[in-house]
């Protein structure tokens, strides 16, 4: 049981029900109702593929050797749960299947009961969990962009698709904050460990192009989460509440100043990567509220 709530990073969970939270926002401002059974289905399943990419993630670092490099903070370099156990490594790959089994199996019932709109989204989330460590973080394309988009454009849009039957532009818009938030999660994230990452064919824009520069990418995708909801007020695809979102700007702003002065100065970048983490599990919970508001 310690094998797997480490390799499951049990704690880092929390951003799953918050974008999941703002896909129920969409629909109940959308219909007015809710399937909690069809809720409660589609929050495990985001769970479970969640857990899935964090256990197939730690047991694929850990057979690289890239566990053994890395200087762990709290914000990245893994759970240290196999470097401790390695003899769990194929416990923790048997349990990374398991979950990924049974989120296939949750998006099967989803396809029988909704119909078959959802299958483009659920296939390509499965290949995103399992392709993840072992070919997205070698593409920094795909590194900046498939977090943003698991728990962005796939959890969001599929949750709104399985509580209403189909995608909605709502939605869409909706998703565009936590699509560039969890992105730049993973983005600064990747800051303290540059080095070790280098060593595993790992390819990012922090190895690419240096901390600094990185840095104001981060910035201008922050931006971009927060333009994205204004833009979709103005336009009438969200209402005013949706806005409420807003108020993590508190936050955003000195965790950019933090990023852009400190990008090479990896103790003085350790308040920002906190708050980065609560900027991500704050500003959707806040836009789903003010969508449940607008209702």
């Amino acid at each position: 049981m310690k094998t797997l709530v480490g390799v499951s990073r049990v704690p880092f969970l929390l951003l799953t029900p918050a974008c999941v939270l703002l896909g129920l926002g969409t629909a109940v401002w959308e219909t007015g109702q809710v399937n909690w059974l069809y809720f409660a289905l589609a929050l495990i399943g985001a769970l479970s593929a969640h857990i899935s990419v964090n256990a197939f993630n730690e047991y694929f670092d850990f057979r690289s050797g890239l566990d053994t490099r890395t200087q762990r903070t709290p914000f990245s370099g893994g759970s240290g749960t196999l470097p401790e156990n390695p003899a769990a490594a194929r416990q923790a790959l048997v349990w990374g299947w398991f979950t990924l089994t049974l989120t296939a199996v949750i998006g099967l019932y989803f396809l029988t009961v909704r119909g078959w709109g959802l299958l483009p989204l659920g296939v390509a989330g499965v290949a995103l969990v399992y392709l993840y460590t072992v070919w997205v973080t070698k593409n920094p394309l795909a590194s900046l962009v498939a977090p943003g988009l698991g728990f962005g454009t796939f959890m969001v849009m599929g949750t709104h698709y399985v509580l209403t039957g189909h995608y909605s532009w709502a939605a869409f818009w909706a998703s565009l904050t936590p699509f560039f938030l969890v992105n730049d999660l993973l983005l600064l994230n990747q800051f303290p460990d540059v080095e070790a990452d280098r060593t595993v064919g790992r390819k990012n824009y922090p190895i690419l192009w240096g901390r600094p520069k990185a840095a104001r990418l981060y910035v201008a995708f922050l931006a971009l989460a927060y333009l994205s909801p204004v833009v979709a007020v103005a336009l009438g695809f969200l209402p005013a509440w949706s806005l409420l979102g807003l108020l993590t700007l508190v936050l955003a702003v000195p965790t950019a100043q933090k990023a852009l002065r400190s990008a090479d100065d990896l103790p003085n970048l350790m308040p920002a990567l906190g708050n980065n983490v609560l900027i991500n599990l704050l500003t959707p919970v806040l836009m789903a509220i003010g969508l449940w508001l607008a209702k």
